[in-house]
């Protein structure tokens, strides 16, 4: 095993125990980190804490900061004398007294004198190596600095030999007196976990992959390509396309979000359909012209049970009655039982949408019941539900006889 160097400085005086000089574990623990804090001393002499970001290239730890920013400053005259912690919190400890309340965490402490950069290769792969840690690809996927602003960015860089790690996990450590206390105590964890990503105004090419949230397998983006229709994941730079494709009041007559009177109100919608983590959500085009002409989604994933739903499903005027809608199910069901091995697929529409229902009962779904007072529509009404469902033993004679008609 692998250790970095143990001093005085890198011993802790409080749970020694806890500490670890392992490289490994302290690698991981600067590579989840997003945020540093920089221990230093001004030119007066004064201690200055300042917070920064960093990323480790093998065994050195750069710091990004200013020219003209106090670190920037202090590092003109030779290497720096500094002290760079990172902090994950990991959890609340809640004990039955207050004295043993806590935190769950993993931090590292470095020593050492941190050098500033001026070779402009060393300086553009730091910046790469910094854009990457915020999302691997990025750097291939944004502008290169200017000779101008690397000129205008310091980067220290930190040769890590002087370096301990100290972690705490797990359960309260109570008085044994006080177990019979009448207090609830355990611990809460805490995560870091990524949002939905908000585009910039003028943004008109999709989220890249990379950025998109973590989804269950079963809502992961999709994209297919069929004769009639050509699926792929919703994004904000859809809001135009699909507001014109759906400005329709009949198209919206029978959904549970209240119609779009706007691109902005349509940005509003997509924003919240892409916000809920439990349904992937679709836009359709016409696969001759490339026109957007509605959405669709998948929801209601149940990889336990091996259930699926489809719906959220609006598409334009223009293009009821093509093979537009039949071919979107088709792939949707084949995605969920030849791909997913699911052994249902349900939909859920309102007791007033004869349409919706007619096309489900064409396509071979069977009426299983009434769900009622289920859903609130947008004018304020309750709605009944409709359950339709198909099971995996339906599909194969679903599939030849619609694929059939679709060819």
């Amino acid at each position: 095993m692998e250790t970095y160097l143990k001093t005085d400085r890198t011993t802790p005086l409080r749970y020694p125990d806890r500490a670890s000089y392992d490289v490994d574990v302290v690698n991981a623990i600067l590579d989840e980190a997003l945020v540093c804090h920089v221990g230093f001393a001004g030119p007066d002499g004064a201690p200055r804490v300042l917070p920064t970001l960093h990323v480790r290239v093998g065994d050195t730890l750069y710091l990004h900061g200013s020219t003209g920013s106090r670190t920037g400053l202090a590092s003109r005259h030779g290497d720096l004398p500094v002290c760079v912690t990172v902090t994950l919190i990991d959890g609340l400890v809640f004990g039955r007294s207050q004295f043993h309340h806590s935190a769950n965490y993993r931090s590292v402490v470095a020593h050492g004198s941190a050098r500033l950069v001026t070779d402009p290769d060393e300086k553009s792969r730091a910046f790469r190596a910094l854009v990457n840690k915020a999302a691997l690809g990025r750097a291939d996927d944004s502008r290169a600095p200017t000779p101008k602003e690397l000129a205008q960015t310091a980067v220290l860089a930190l040769k890590l030999d002087e370096v301990s790690a100290k972690q705490r996990g797990g359960q309260v450590v109570d008085e044994p007196s006080d177990y019979e206390l009448p207090y609830w105590a355990g611990y809460v964890p805490l995560t870091v976990t990524r949002g939905q990503p908000v585009p910039d105004a003028g943004v008109t090419v999709p989220v890249p992959a990379y950025l998109q949230p973590t989804r269950s397998p079963w809502l992961s983006p999709l994209i297919r390509q069929g004769r009639h229709v050509t699926l792929e994941p919703m994004d904000p730079s859809h809001a135009a396309g699909l507001f014109v494709a759906l400005d329709d009041p009949e198209v919206w007559a029978h959904m549970t979000a209240p119609r779009p009177m706007s691109v902005a109100d349509m940005s509003a919608y997509i924003e919240g359909a892409l916000a809920d983590p439990g349904r992937a959500a679709l836009v359709q085009r016409d696969a001759g012209t490339g026109e957007i002409v509605g959405t669709t989604s998948l929801y209601l994933a149940d990889p336990v049970n091996r259930t699926i739903a489809i719906g959220h499903t609006a598409l334009g005027r223009k293009w009821w009655r093509t093979g537009i809608n039949t071919e979107t199910k088709l792939i949707l069901m084949t995605r969920a039982f030849d791909e997913l091995g699911a052994v249902r697929v349900e939909w859920f529409t309102d007791i007033l949408n004869e349409r919706s229902q007619a096309a489900l009962e064409r396509l071979g779904a069977r009426r299983e019941g009434v769900l009622r007072a289920h859903k609130r529509r947008p004018d304020g009404t309750w709605r009944d539900t409709v359950v339709y469902g198909m099971t995996g033993a339906q599909w194969p004679s679903v599939a030849g006889r619609f694929g059939a008609t679709l060819r």
